[in-house]
């Protein structure tokens, strides 16, 4: 096993690639040997990732991508197709963050939600499992939250709710395709430092809540899951599938 946490030979599609999560779960996946496809709804965003990969010696490119476009994602696939011939790891990371009481919530918000956080998991799974079919196996890495086990903050059902669908997802995927040597596990990052968490780190009301809450009484930083998203894309992880990996800092075991 001592070279199996390597993923030279690899091929791996990362959404929400622009920033946070995404862009650090790209750049650590490069790092790991793996050629990337950062993708993104910020086209430019994405590029200037893989452009940095690139300049590292890596090899990436970047497709903008709206996660809840079905014929968008046929595009993306393709692209990975024509350009690296595989595709062997797939992060589905792109998401949406709103909290909201919801008597409060407007339907659009709700619906927003679910197309980014539910519809995007599902699109993403639909199009990369035959690609992963053909070339005889394959890791995917949903990223979901520790919303989907427990109510983190005011406002959070439909979050709870969006991310609680990708964890029960990732688990009927993952028992569906053991047969194919593909691997589905889900990531459940509590608050970490990244662009989308930034009003609720900044929110001198909302931060003594979590941390409050949190035994380890900081945010997580956005490296530390980046580097969880590469232990399940990677053969050290070989008998996980159907997982969730919780990565709050303490916040559940509480």
């Amino acid at each position: 096993m001592a070279d199996s946490y390597n993923l030279y030979g690899k091929v791996a599609l990362v959404t929400g690639a622009a920033q946070g999560i995404g862009e650090h779960s790209a750049r650590r996946l490069a790092s790991l040997g793996a050629s990337l496809i950062c993708t993104d709804v910020n086209e430019a965003g994405a590029a200037g990732v893989a452009a940095d990969i690139c300049a590292q010696g890596g090899k990436a490119i970047a497709v903008s991508l709206d996660v809840g476009d079905e014929i968008a994602w046929q595009a993306v696939v393709a692209k990975a197709m024509e350009t690296f011939g595989k595709v062997d790891i797939l992060v589905n990371n792109a998401g949406k963050l709103e909290f909201e009481l919801i008597q409060d919530m407007e339907l659009e918000s709700f619906d927003r939600m679910m197309r980014v956080n539910v519809r995007g998991t599902f699109l993403g799974c639909k199009y990369i499992l035959p690609a992963m079919q053909a070339a005889g196996g394959g890791a995917i890495v949903n990223i979901s939250s520790n919303s989907a086990m427990v109510s983190d903050m005011p406002g959070c059902a439909a979050y709870s709710a969006s991310k609680g669908a990708t964890r029960a997802m990732t688990k009927g995927v993952a028992i569906d395709y053991v047969p194919f040597n593909i691997r589905v596990n889900s990531v459940h990052p509590g608050l970490i430092a990244t662009p989308i968490a930034k009003p609720f780190i900044d929110d001198p009301e909302s931060l003594p809540i979590v941390l409050g809450r949190t035994p380890m009484k900081r945010p997580g930083e956005p490296e530390e899951v980046a580097n969880l998203v590469a232990f399940l894309a990677s053969d050290q992880s070989s008998f996980m599938t159907g997982s969730e990996v919780v990565i709050d800092g303490g916040f559940t075991a509480c």
